[in-house]
């Protein structure tokens, strides 16, 4: 926890954009895109019901969020196929229950029993939260990670326990909270509790990442056990979120503040959900190959898209080393995590202002494709200030073939804001026989491809000259892609595995867009499998 006091281009067809469109704009700094639902502060939660007793209620959307005040955890829900969110409940504080200083508010995480869990069958829904003590002040001075059940579809919820709980003031050099619990059931039934521990601060660690595993579904915990660590005492290990990939490995993303990369993102892995290695090892940082980087209150998801193995997803609330500042992307991945990353503008466009928009997101892959993402954004109102910040919420088709030239490893080339570039960013490469743009790219299944590169000339003749492993592919026909760019298509065979794609300048300097890899005419793009 980094203290509490504190419209996307995708594509409908190979080297296509959206119909009716010749350009994506980049919308203005004070512009939203996304659907209103709700006042909220941030940390959104969201779950999708299966194995219930009532199998009506399968494919219906839960989704919780924190917001202003203390009347507890906002429940909404959508009905599968239904694009409308309904109010459902508050969710309250039961363990202190009559006891006005306590009250259930912070960090909600939403989970659904794909198996059973001690006395708890598959289908039970899951929500922990932070319960937090005041003072008379109003001052937060105790907290409680809680856990509580539903089995009737969220209409019901029963205690099962507290997982750890911790005190003092979060703005107080000396606190020793507990924060952001996120739970997640192995392949064997063991429920295990990610969370942030200030409660090491003598031992040298200003925060850290710790678990702890129930054998009874949640109702008792067994002891601590350190996932992260970084010792000296300033970096702030948070918000360690995990999700389980098809090579049956799990992976954990957090956020590092104040470190190296203030807020950057780091991947750890592991093959049993329990053994992360040396807690001192950062682990993986999530960065393209031009050293953009997502920053700050992330969350990972798998989804089964592409290949059979899938695409790893990073939301972030910011961005570093020249990424969107604002949050306003999608980090991605085709191979299981290892390599570069990759940007595609994320459904929601929010508003940031306050760190608080965009704390702690929700990504899901619906039934038909596309990906449902429910975030919090500054209002233009009042952006500074996070209790008037609001909930948006908004789809869009689950497409993960786009490489941005601002992604790419640059020589004799530079990153430029332009609106009508596809995530509103583009590169100047000098050129021949000096600019160059490296594009190391993993392909899921091999075959023809259509690679398509949007340029544009900068008022003299030029073309792209384009590489796969060092050998030149002819370009076989351009065409006007309006406001200036052309889309040059080239075709050839690719096999499966990591290959370097380079982009190079032509006889004069030139901008450049992006680079699409689509199958030839007769493929169809690979789809991954949801086990």
């Amino acid at each position: 926890m980094s203290i509490r006091v504190l419209v996307t281009a995708f594509l409908v067809g190979p080297c296509a954009l959206t119909p009716a469109a010749t350009s994506v704009a980049q919308p203005p700094v004070a512009t939203t895109k996304g659907t209103f639902l709700a006042q909220g502060v941030g940390y959104c939660s969201i779950t999708q019901l299966a194995y219930q007793s009532d199998p009506s209620r399968n494919g219906r959307l839960l989704l919780a969020f924190e917001r202003k005040g203390t009347g507890g955890i906002p429940l909404y829900e959508r009905d599968r196929g239904s694009g409308k969110w309904r109010f459902v409940e508050n969710v309250t504080d039961q363990a202190h229950a009559g006891q006005a200083d306590w009250q259930l508010r912070w960090q909600p995480n939403l989970t659904v029993l794909t198996r059973a869990s001690g006395p708890l069958p598959a289908g039970t829904v899951l929500l922990a939260a932070n319960a937090t003590r005041s003072n008379r002040k109003g001052q937060v001075v105790a907290e409680d990670l809680e856990l509580y059940a539903s089995r009737d579809g969220g209409r019901t919820w029963h205690y099962r326990g507290s997982i750890v709980q911790g005190g003092g003031k979060p703005e107080a050099n000396d606190n020793h909270g507990v924060w952001e619990p996120n739970i997640r059931i192995l392949k064997n039934g063991l429920m295990v509790a990610y969370y942030s521990s200030e409660q090491h601060k003598a031992e040298g660690y200003n925060q850290l990442l710790a678990q702890k595993v129930s054998r009874d579904g949640g109702h008792t915990w067994g002891p601590e056990h350190i996932d992260v660590a970084i010792p000296g005492g300033v970096e702030r290990p948070g918000m360690a979120v995990v999700t389980h990939m098809p090579n049956g490995q799990y992976v954990m993303s957090y956020e590092d503040i104040d470190g190296p990369q203030n807020g950057h993102v780091y991947l750890k892995f592991s093959s049993n959900g329990l053994d992360w290695g040396n807690p001192a090892d950062r682990g993986t940082p999530v960065q393209t190959q031009s050293g953009e980087w997502p920053a700050a209150t992330p969350i990972v998801k798998w989804l089964p898209v592409g290949g059979p193995e899938g695409v790893l997803v990073v939301l972030a609330g910011r961005a570093g080393g020249g990424g969107d500042p604002g949050g306003r992307t999608m980090y991605w991945n085709n191979d299981l995590g290892r390599g570069h990353w990759w940007e595609a503008r994320a459904p929601v466009q929010k508003l940031s202002g306050n760190i608080h928009a965009g704390w702690t997101q929700a990504l899901l892959l619906q039934p038909d494709g596309n990906l449902l993402q429910v975030t919090s954004s500054s209002s233009p109102k009042a952006p500074a200030d996070p209790g008037d910040n609001v909930i948006l919420y908004a789809s869009a088709p689950a497409r993960f073939d786009r490489y941005e030239a601002e992604d790419a490893a640059r020589r004799w080339a530079v990153q430029i804001d332009d609106p009508t570039a596809s995530g509103g960013r583009k590169t100047r490469v000098a050129s021949a026989p000096l600019g160059q743009l490296d594009f190391h790219v993993h392909v899921d299944a091999g075959g023809a491809k259509l690679l398509c590169v949007r340029w544009q000339d900068l008022g003299f003749a030029t073309h792209p000259v384009l590489r796969i492993d060092g050998h030149t592919v002819a370009g076989e026909n351009d065409r006007d892609d309006g406001d200036g760019w052309q889309i040059t298509t080239f075709r050839a065979p690719i096999a499966a595995g990591d290959h370097d794609i380079t982009i190079a300048g032509g006889q004069h300097a030139m901008d450049v867009d992006y680079l699409q890899i689509d199958p030839a005419a007769g493929q169809t793009p690979a789809r991954g499998s949801s086990g």
